[in-house]
Order: structure tokens, then sequence, then C-alpha cells
């Protein structure tokens, strides 16, 4: 019995010290709570009760700030709690406007000088536009040919015996042994001797010949000797550069072999590259220049012939073809070039100088003037760059509206430090609130009501 009393006794005053100390913290959590409470009020207006409010009068109050730390505003003078600069006054000249940053920004005459800020006036006239892209010189498809046997043999003797050469059409290009033509050749001989009355044999000979790639050179030759030629001449059917060679003096050949390909480049393609958004500027006959950079200065007119109709799939673009005429074959394939294609666009739109936008990525941004040396900052939807350092206006602007064209940075940086100063005034609306947070600490207390089991948990506890 004694020991369960004395086990009372020393339970009870361990149980005290928890109570206390808990009740302790709930008290000093209140206070800090009501102090801090109260000290809101006291910086916020108070509709109701008419409080002092911080920036009740900012309008016509004088503002502190640091040059280094624009964020950092005060009512009276002092130092930056930052840096430790003395504050510097500032009045609040903006005015809310509904435009992006909700300041107007104003500006004095000689400040403006100083600042060299110029304008310009947005007027609307033709977009002319060039794409200034790239392009390399290849051979025109239509204007190349294979020369490929459709006999078998051997090289005799080789004419065209090097890639690049040049040769015309009629040129001899190689002799041939082959016993596919000495066959020919015989046919057309015994036909040609019993030629009376069987004219159609002596033509049916005559076209296996021909049907070989004999000239009608070679064949008179064979009529004239009346003899049969180990060696056939096979000549060029066309003009050009031989720009492949597959054939060795002495070497054999298969038909269907590509021995020679040839390349006329009187006249050559230009496969210039474009972006998708520029395909609505590109049409079928459009007039091109091209410039090579080994010839500064000379200028190379062609049209538009063809527009592929699919893109690139590592470069992404789209491939136009070009062609020029190339009469001194100056124009060499797999040279590169600059090509301006002029735009066939004769729309009008809204132009302004392209200095005058601030591109910040997000949004582009124009200054224009109001009255009494305001300036307001408007976002602007672009369209094409334009030629002559114009930028086409979509959307954000009217005719006759005066931007800023220099300067304007400045400008910039001025609105952003007004918009802050504005949004640290916008407490001054901030009733609501103010209510709110008055609401907040009225269930903080009925909080604390609630809590009497809690208290009285703790006295019975006390008691026993």
């Amino acid at each position: 019995m004694n020991d369960t009393i004395e086990h009372k006794k020393m339970s009870f005053p361990f149980k005290a010290v928890v109570l206390t100390v808990i009740g302790t913290l709930v008290l000093a959590g209140a206070g800090i709570y009501l102090s801090g409470w109260r000290l809101l009020r006291g910086n916020v207006a108070d509709p109701a009760g008419g409080t002092p409010n911080l920036f009740a009068d900012s309008a016509s109050k004088t503002l502190y700030t640091c040059g280094m730390h624009p964020q950092i505003i005060r009512d009276k003078p002092g130092n930056c709690p930052i840096c430790g600069m003395k504050l510097t006054p500032k009045r609040d000249t903006g005015t809310e406007d509904g435009n992006i940053n909700g300041v107007d920004i104003k500006i004095d005459p000689v400040t403006q000088q100083n600042m060299g800020l110029r304008t310009a006036i947005v007027e609307k006239g033709p977009l002319k536009h060039t794409i200034r892209t790239y392009g390399h010189i290849t051979y025109d498809e239509t204007r190349t040919a294979q020369i490929s046997p459709k006999f078998s043999g051997w090289f005799e003797k080789l004419y065209a015996d090097f890639t690049g050469q040049f040769v015309k059409k009629g040129d001899p290009l190689f002799d041939i042994y082959s016993p596919e033509l000495l066959a020919a050749q015989e046919e057309y001989l015994i036909a040609l001797r019993t030629a009376k009355g069987r004219k159609e044999m002596l033509a049916s000979a005559r076209r296996r010949l021909s049907y070989f790639d004999v000239g009608p050179d070679e064949i008179r030759a064979i009529e004239t000797s009346g003899t049969v030629k180990k060696n056939v001449t096979i000549r060029s059917p066309f003009t050009g550069v031989i720009t492949h060679k597959n054939a060795v003096q002495g070497g054999f050949v298969k038909p269907g072999t590509v021995i020679y390909k040839i390349a006329d480049l009187s006249r050559v393609w230009v496969e210039a590259h474009i972006y998708e958004y520029e395909l609505s500027q590109i049409a079928l006959g459009q007039d091109a220049e091209m410039t090579l950079p080994y010839q500064p200065g000379k200028v190379y007119s062609g049209k538009v012939a063809y527009i592929y109709p699919y893109l690139q799939q590592k470069t992404r673009d789209v491939v136009i073809r070009l062609e020029f005429e190339n009469p001194g074959l100056k124009l060499k394939p797999d040279m590169y070039a600059d090509v301006h294609i002029k735009s066939v666009s004769g729309e009008q739109g809204l132009l302004i100088p392209s200095e005058a936008v601030i591109r910040s990525g997000k949004r582009n941004v124009v200054f224009v003037t109001r009255e009494e040396n305001k300036f307001k900052a408007c976002e602007v939807t672009l369209g094409l760059t334009l030629d002559g350092g114009w930028q086409h206006i979509l959307s954000g602007l009217e005719p006759g509206d005066v931007v800023v064209t220099s300067g304007q940075f400045l400008l910039d940086s001025e609105s952003k430090l007004k918009e802050a100063v504005q949004k640290m005034l916008e407490v001054r609306k901030g009733g609501v609130k103010t209510q709110s947070t008055q609401k907040g600490s009225d269930d903080f207390f009925d909080d604390m009501e609630s809590d009497d089991d809690f208290f009285k948990d703790m006295e019975s506890e006390a008691r026993k």
C-alpha cells in the first residue's frame, strides 16, 4: 500500500512538468501569432477599421528605392538592407492602362534626348521579301546518258580514255572486237550480194547492225570494202562531258555493262534548300539569282523549275530545283552557291523597322509613343522579315502609330521597374485578403476553445 502511494507521489510531479511545458508552448505560439496578425493589420489598410496603410497614399507620397536593388521600396529615407546603399527618392508616375506591363512610362524631353530615342511611323506597304539560302550545282538529269553495249566483246582501242573528256555527237569512243558483230556483218554482206529481188532481207540485216549501235558511216564502210571488219568503232550518240568511265583497253565487256556516262553541262540544275514556313512564298517560274564565292560580283539569273513534294529527313527542309544556262561551262557540278529568291507575294501589310522590336523569346514587344511624353509597351504578332530592314506586323499596331526604334531597351528596363512598383502598390487593393486574415485568426481561437477537453484531462490527471 505504501509502495503504491509513494509511486503516485513520484509520478505526479513528472506529469505536472510535462503539462506545464505543453501549456507554455501553446500560450507562446498564440502570443506570437497574435503579434504577427496585429503587425500585419498595422501595415495593411483595413477598410472597416481605418488602420493606417503603408501604401494607402503612395500615389501622392514619395517612395524610396535602391538603385542596385529596385525591389526594395520604403516610404521613408534609409539604407538598403541588402547592400547598405542610401535609398533615393522615387515617385510612382506609372498609370494603369491595360497593356502588357500595366503601366505607362513618362520620360521628359531632355532625358529622351540623352537616351538617344528615335521614332518611326507605322506604315502600310507591299511585302517585299527575299529568301536567302544555299544550294549546290548538279547535273541536268534530262541531259545525261549512258553508253552500254548490247553485245559482248573486247576493247581493242579507246578514244575516250579519261573521265572529264568532252565529246561531241558522232565522235568515236572505242573500237571493239565482238563475235556477234562479226556474224552480223557477214549476214549483211551475204544479203547485199543476193539483194536482187530480196530487199526485205537486206533491210533486215542492216537493221540488225544498227540495233547493235553500229553507225551509218561504219555500215557504209562495210558496204564499200565488201569485207568483214574485225574491229567495229562505236561512236557517241550525245554531246557532253564524260562523268564516268568503266572501260580499259583490252578489257572484256558483257552486254548491259555501263561503260560511259555522259552529261551535257550547257544547262545545269541548282538544288536549293528552304524551310517549311517559306514554301508559301515559292512558285514555279519564279525568278532566282545565284552568286558563287569564287566569282564575286557575278550574278546568274535562273528560274524555279520544280518543288520536290517531300522533306529531307535529316535536315527537315524542302529542296527546290532551279535551272541556269551554262554556256561557258563555268558552273561546275557540286559547287556551292548563295541563292536569292524574290517572293511573289503582292499583298499589303503594316511595316515597321525591324530594330523597333524587342524579342524576348516568349513575346515580341514594341514601345509606342503617347501624349505628354509617355510611352506604352505593346505586344505584337510578327510576320515576315522583309527587305530593307522592315518587319511585317500582323496584329498589335495600327497605321499611323509612332514606335520607338532606338533606346527602347532603356524603356523596357524602366517599364519593368515601374511594373514591380505597381505590383507592390497593389497591396492597397488587398482588403479582401485582410478580411481573410482576420477570419483565419478567429478560426485559431475557435480551435483553442475546442480543445477545452484537452485541458480538462490535464486537470483531472493532476487531481489524481
